[in-house]
């Protein structure tokens, strides 16, 4: 089974570090998780938009599987569910070209080591 490269969004980054460590670590398990199955969570209407629960709040997630990528780009809390879903779906073409910039800026970083 091939293995996805997981990214954040800055909005998203920014948005984990307002919570504790241990909310955090477990961001980090579900990030450790997608490397190797990109279906884990529920899908949100469609197999490329998925969600992971953790206690009342939910991760939201893009997955690229042409790139071989998931990019995580949201949270939110039970009451906020359906607002930020709606805001990642207005924004799919950014995240899109946001993804893309990543995996090109990773693609440099390692030819020029």
């Amino acid at each position: 089974m091939k293995k996805y490269k997981v990214y954040r969004s800055i909005a998203f980054q920014e948005g984990v570090s307002k919570y504790d460590n241990t909310f955090q670590n477990r961001v980090d398990k579900i990030e450790d998780k997608l490397v190797e199955n990109p279906k884990y969570g529920s899908p949100l209407g469609t197999e490329w938009f998925r969600e992971a629960r953790y206690e009342n709040y939910r991760i939201y997630f893009l997955v690229y599987e042409d790139l071989d990528s998931i990019f995580m780009v949201g949270i939110s809390d039970k009451k906020d569910q359906q607002k930020i879903i709606n805001t990642i779906r207005l924004f799919l073409e950014f995240f899109r070209e946001e993804i893309e910039k990543l995996i090109k800026q990773d693609k440099s970083q390692e030819e020029n080591q």
